[in-house]
C-alpha cells in the first residue's frame, strides 16, 4: 500500500498594516493564508483595523489599483474579487498600499513582515498584536482625528459635549480590544 500523500502546506503572510500618518501610530498584525483574494483582505482589515466598510476603497499594488469597480465613476480600477494576494508578493519586506474612505484618505501601508507555514491549530485570519483605536468613521481623516481628539480631550471646548456625543461617549484613543478583533475576524467567510 502506498504511503498517504502529505497535504501542502499552506503558506501564511504576517501582514503589518499601519494608518499611515496617525501619530502616534495605529497598526494591525494579522495573518493571513497567502493565497486569499484582494476582496477578503479588504474585509479583514476592516475589522481588524475597527472600519464599517461603509465607504469607497482601493489597494494600489505595483502600479495598479484593485477595488471594487464602479463603471458609473469611471474609474480605472481592477476587480479584487479573483486576485490572490500570493500572484504579486513576491516575499517579506513586500509592501502595498490601501485607501479606505476617498474623502476621508485613510491611507493604510501594509508590509508583509513574514511568510510562515500555516499553523494547524490555528484559524486564519488572526490579529496577534494592535495599537491605538482606530479614528471613528467620517472624522476628518488624520487631521481631523486629531482634531476630534484635542477636543474630546478639553472639557472646557464649546464643542466637547457635542463631540462626545457624536463618538458615542466616551472614547479611548489607546484601547484596543485583540479579543474581540478576532471574534469579529472568525465571521469572514
Amino acid at each position: 500500500m502506498a504511503p498517504a500523500k502529505k497535504a501542502p502546506t499552506q503558506t501564511v503572510y504576517q501582514l503589518k498594516i499601519t494608518l499611515s500618518g496617525a501619530r502616534p501610530p495605529i497598526w494591525r498584525r494579522v495573518q493571513v493564508a497567502s493565497n486569499i483574494t484582494l476582496g477578503k483582505l479588504h474585509k479583514i482589515i476592516q475589522v481588524a483595523m475597527g472600519w464599517y466598510s461603509c465607504h469607497m476603497h482601493e489597494f494600489e499594488i505595483l502600479g495598479e489599483a484593485y477595488g471594487e469597480p464602479m463603471p458609473e465613476y469611471d474609474l480605472d480600477i481592477r476587480s479584487e474579487r479573483n486576485v490572490r494576494l500570493n500572484t504579486f508578493v513576491t516575499g517579506e519586506k513586500f509592501k502595498f498600499a490601501y485607501v479606505y474612505d476617498m474623502g476621508d484618505s485613510w491611507d493604510h501601508q501594509i508590509l508583509v513582515e513574514k511568510v510562515l507555514p500555516a499553523d494547524p491549530e490555528v484559524r486564519y485570519p488572526i490579529c496577534i498584536k494592535g495599537k491605538r483605536a482606530c479614528p471613528p468613521e467620517d472624522c476628518g481623516g488624520v487631521w481631523g482625528y486629531a482634531e476630534l481628539l484635542e477636543t474630546l480631550s478639553d472639557p472646557e471646548n464649546p464643542e466637547h459635549e457635542e463631540m462626545l456625543e457624536w463618538v458615542g461617549g466616551d472614547f479611548d484613543a489607546e484601547a484596543f480590544d485583540l479579543a474581540s478583533t478576532n471574534q469579529q475576524l472568525k465571521q469572514i467567510r
